[in-house]
């Protein structure tokens, strides 16, 4: 899905200035695999990962995107963590900095996972031994995910 319409709304009253907005990164696990996406816009492999629209539950966010970018149905099972993003200036100007929910999830339907928007290029499972560079960010939501401590994990 492109840019939320709650947010198309508010860049039309405030332009580029910055916004502070609430996301989901998702670690989908299946078979000591974890799922990824390629995306569009920058080329890099991350996790599946969206904004959470207004009113919406974090972790029903962190299953809608999974479904929409993979088509992998997915529980979630932990929140592992919570961050914040560093300021983010988009190629049309507009600035955003995110809180970053982060999730742990088991695919329920673990069939092969395919794109399922236009934000990603390419979907797949990759091998915990073996995925290719992430993002720091998300690197960091993994390392998380994968050694879940009581309590959960805020900020680095």
């Amino acid at each position: 899905m492109a840019t939320p319409e709650f947010i198309t709304k508010l860049r039309h009253h405030i332009g580029t200035e910055p916004l502070w907005l609430s996301g989901v990164k998702v670690v989908v696990l299946h078979d000591n695999q974890v799922l990824l996406v390629r995306r569009a816009d920058n080329g890099l492999w991350t996790l599946p990962a969206g904004i959470i629209d207004p009113g919406e539950e974090p972790a029903h966010t962190a299953v809608r995107e999974v479904r929409e970018e993979t088509g992998i149905e997915c529980e979630v099972t932990h929140l592992v963590g919570v961050g914040v993003t560093a300021p983010t200036r988009y190629p049309n100007g507009d600035e955003a900095q995110y809180l970053d929910v982060v999730f742990r999830a088991q695919a329920v339907d673990p069939r092969r996972p395919e794109v399922g928007d236009e934000e990603n290029l390419e979907v797949g499972y990759f091998r915990l031994d073996d995925y290719p560079d992430l993002p720091p960010l998300h690197e960091r939501a993994l390392r998380w995910a994968l050694a879940p401590r009581i309590g959960g994990y805020f900020g680095k």
